[in-house]
């Protein structure tokens, strides 16, 4: 996918840094910020990537922002990659799948024979106030951070919204990345299965450079 612009908002910690992406030294010295756009023509995809956190009390205008922007360009259909804490999860969860769906009703419409012809598990409703036994259920997306806001705003606003999301823990989340994507491709097979080799492991998923770096570059010989 090519960077073909960014998504002013001030909802954001600023934030700039060298390509995450970068494949040469020509390159590596792109800069990126916090918030950029990139697009695949080919496919009719494009992706929306965040690299920061919210500013307080500033994630409910980022999510209204950013569904007046999906109105207005005319976007057939929004994924939305998330995660939420396992620690949260229910003996139920956790004895099955740790990937969850969530479809707004206008999704619904177009998509949902063939997300039950995947088998895929949508997301459990619980108590909106867990512990008290009275309490209504609803949909409860722990350290999903504005996915839940999305999801409802864009139900009221009948826009075609699907949640992926995986059940996680802190630490190292690359194949937490890896098994996403892979899920969503289940459904879009955006790269197809090799014939010769068609489980999911065999997919061509291209590691951006920036991962290299995710737990440093190791200690330093002069400290011994």
């Amino acid at each position: 996918m090519f960077k073909v612009g960014y998504f002013y908002t001030d909802c954001l910690v600023p934030m700039v840094g060298n390509n995450p992406y970068a494949t040469t030294e020509e390159n590596a010295a792109e800069l990126s910020i916090n918030a950029e756009v990139y697009s695949l023509p080919s496919r009719k995809l494009v992706a929306l990537q965040l690299r920061s956190i919210f500013i307080k009390y500033k994630s409910k205008p980022f999510c209204e922002k950013l569904l007046s922007w999906i109105k207005s360009s005319n976007l057939a259909r929004v994924i939305v990659l998330s995660s939420s804490h396992s620690y949260h999860c229910n003996d139920l969860q956790l004895r099955s799948t740790p990937f969850r769906y969530l479809l707004t009703p206008s999704m619904q419409r177009s998509v949902q024979n063939k997300i039950k012809s995947l088998n895929w598990e949508e997301m459990e409703k619980s108590q909106c106030v867990p512990g008290i036994e009275d309490s209504e259920f609803c949909v409860r997306i722990p350290g999903g951070g504005i996915t839940k806001a999305l999801y409802e705003e864009s139900c009221s606003r009948e826009i075609p919204v699907a949640i992926l999301l995986k059940f996680v823990s802190e630490g190292d989340n690359i194949p937490d990345a890896l098994g996403l994507v892979e899920y969503l491709n289940e459904w879009l097979q955006i790269i197809k299965p090799c014939v010769d080799a068609p489980t999911v492991s065999a997919l061509p998923w291209k590691i951006p450079s920036s991962w290299r770096f995710l737990f440093g570059s190791g200690l330093p010989p002069a400290l011994f």
